[in-house]
């Protein structure tokens, strides 16, 4: 069996940039078993291998509407952002698919897509808002992830087990990019399933250092850590800005929000907050390789 892949590298214009997704394109998902799914991921060992199928058998061409599936190296996961984006730009940018919008069926809802200008992707995801968590219930996990003194708040979104870690105003891009956590002590420190990832997040300001390339402001920073599921770091992560957005939208006053992702490969996300609930979150990416998965 033959299966075309794809190599893409999400919120980013520059290659070897951003969050790199392994895009694959499924006729026929019978073909497949659990176990080749989870082996192929393993295979590429990419933060995520996306399977886009082919459910009504209209064509990657003309489809409008197709069921997604997202595998890190270790498991299976409800949502994934930048492999929805990578996705969404094979389809439109590669394939050149015709439909006006893609609407994705997950574990986690429909997922809607649309073309961005330049060459970027627009995906409208559930929005996950968290709440404040106790610190001393996270203790022995915070003492691996940051120093007391410079945490200004804990907060916890239970739909998709995501921890962030707001720390102090008073810390600049340098500090916030110079954490090292250890991410097999944070396993050993919170085994108990309620964390599945952790988000570290800063306010931006001009003063601190957190601007972009052309001196435009960030809202916010952030770093996401998911050792849980096979992801020490992850470079950009879409589903974590679901949690993020929602609390930095509520502390600012903006439903339009800035944001990067501060890993050494890092991204930028537009943040669009809507009033039924949900994130429109938008990103570019750049598809640096494509060829034929092997199947025997």
């Amino acid at each position: 069996m033959e299966l075309p892949i794809y190599t893409v590298d999400a919120f980013t214009d520059v290659p070897f940039q951003g969050n790199p997704a392994a895009v694959c394109l499924v006729n026929n998902e019978k073909l497949l078993s659990e176990e080749k799914l989870q082996q192929i991921a393993a295979e590429m060992n990419l933060s995520e291998t996306v399977y886009i199928i082919d459910t009504q058998q209209t064509g990657f061409t003309l489809g409008d509407r197709f069921r997604i599936r997202w595998f890190t190296p270790t498991n299976e996961v409800n949502l994934c952002g930048h492999a929805t984006v990578a996705s969404a730009s094979v389809l439109f940018y590669q394939l050149n698919n015709q439909s006006d919008r893609i609407t994705f069926d997950s574990a986690s809802g429909p997922l809607i897509t649309e073309r961005a200008q330049p060459n970027g992707i627009t995906m409208n995801f559930p929005l996950n808002p968290p709440e404040r968590q106790d610190e001393e219930e996270m203790s022995k996990l915070l003492q691996i992830v940051l120093p007391k003194n410079k945490i200004h708040s804990l907060h916890y979104s239970q739909s998709t087990k995501k921890l962030l870690v707001r720390m102090t105003d008073h810390c600049t891009r340098l500090d916030f990019e110079s954490l090292r956590p250890d991410t097999t002590a944070m396993m050993n420190a919170e085994s108990t399933g309620k964390v599945k990832g952790v988000i570290i997040t800063l306010k931006g300001t001009i003063d601190n250092g957190c601007v972009d390339k052309t001196g435009e402001e960030y809202d916010f920073i952030s770093r996401y850590f998911a050792p849980w599921n096979g992801i020490p770091e992850d470079p950009v992560t879409g589903s974590a800005h679901t949690v993020s957005g929602a609390y930095w939208s509520d502390v600012l006053k903006k439903k339009s929000l800035y944001a990067r992702q501060c890993s050494k490969r890092g991204g930028d996300i537009r943040i669009q907050i809507k009033d039924d609930g949900r994130v429109n979150l938008t990103g570019q990416s750049a598809i640096v390789l494509k060829g034929t998965f092997m199947i025997s």
